[in-house]
């Protein structure tokens, strides 16, 4: 099967996955595919792929090629920053099944993978979805392809449109860190429920705007995260972005900006 990635970009998909465990990195709304562990590492394997990547101060979603093989060896995908509608999150189709497969780019050059827009939520958070637009919503899914571990990309007629990671909650971390092994604990995936109603919805912009309901909010889940005491890596993830919100917004007098 050839998908098309950005207009006239094309890749093959193959029968290998990355064999990669994801990391979602809460405080940079980002999911990572890939093995580089600090900013050198992740500097070096841009120099020695190609693909999509950053440059100056444009950052759109990346698929990172090897250059002999012209294999696919990492990914970086942008979580969009509002969730859709209810409703509209519901009519995501739960058709085809997920394939697993890689990528081989069709040609070694350069392209650039716009970031989604749209942000879809299943119930309990058990997976996260990012499309380009909703318009995708409006017709079937032609494949699911499970490039790595619980990460698939969403392909309608021929394209990419769009990505989704699976139980998101195992895979919580900061930075570069790895994930933690273990199961997630129920109470991180309940906390993970209340950190994204926070951050992907209107409450986000009421804590901007200094609402004392919606402070007070962020502060109960502030705490509610600084108490738990298992599965600490996941937790402090999860708390590394509230804790920003809560210096920036909850703990300055009113009207001083952060």
């Amino acid at each position: 099967m050839r998908i098309t990635i950005d207009d006239n970009w094309t890749a093959t998909v193959t029968g290998d996955p990355l064999h990669i465990t994801p990391r979602l990195d809460f405080r940079d709304f980002r999911v990572r595919i890939a093995t580089y562990a600090n900013v050198d590492e992740r500097g070096r394997f841009l120099l020695d792929t190609f693909g999509s990547g950053p440059w100056l101060w444009d950052t759109p979603d990346e698929l990172r090629f090897d250059q002999a093989g012209r294999e696919l060896v990492g990914a970086e995908f942008q979580i969009a920053g509002e969730a859709a509608d209810a409703e509209d999150s519901a009519r995501l189709p739960a058709t085809p099944p997920v394939r697993p497969g890689g990528l081989r780019a069709d040609e070694a050059r350069d392209f650039r993978l716009e970031v989604t827009t749209e942000l879809c939520r299943a119930p309990g958070d058990t997976a996260l979805t990012c499309l380009r637009d909703l318009d995708v919503l409006d017709e079937p899914l032609q494949a699911r392809i499970g490039i790595a571990p619980d990460v698939t990309l969403l392909i309608q007629h021929g394209t990419a449109v769009g990505w989704s990671l699976t139980d998101p909650a195992r895979y919580l971390t900061t930075g570069f860190a790895a994930s933690d092994p273990a199961p997630p604990a129920p109470a991180t995936r309940r906390l993970l429920t209340e950190c994204l109603d926070l951050v992907t919805t209107e409450l986000l912009d009421e804590v901007r705007d200094r609402a004392p309901a919606a402070l007070d909010r962020l502060r109960a889940l502030e705490q509610a995260l600084r108490t738990q005491r298992e599965d600490r890596h996941r937790t402090d993830a999860l708390l590394s972005l509230i804790a920003d919100l809560v210096e920036d917004y909850a703990d300055r007098p009113t009207g001083q900006k952060p």
